[in-house]
């Protein structure tokens, strides 16, 4: 199942601040786009938003195809 699109939108922030959130980001070996929604997630978890988990998308390789025969494809 694929990830479904993202709302996309502009946000402006204060530069130490956009820096602070990309060292957690790199300390977390996430982009800066998932250490704030992550970070959103967790703010909302605490008010007692209650989200889905978010679809992940699919990684790696797509499994190996075998055909009736067992053999390989």
């Amino acid at each position: 199942m694929a990830a479904p699109p993202k709302k996309a939108f502009a946000l402006r922030l204060d530069p130490a601040l956009f820096a602070a959130i990309e060292r957690c980001a790199a300390g977390d070996l996430r982009s800066v786009n998932a250490e704030l929604e992550c970070l959103l997630r967790e703010a909302l978890a605490r008010r007692g938003v209650k989200l889905k988990d978010p679809v992940r998308a699919r990684r790696g390789r797509p499994p190996k195809h075998v055909d009736e025969e067992g053999e390989d494809g």
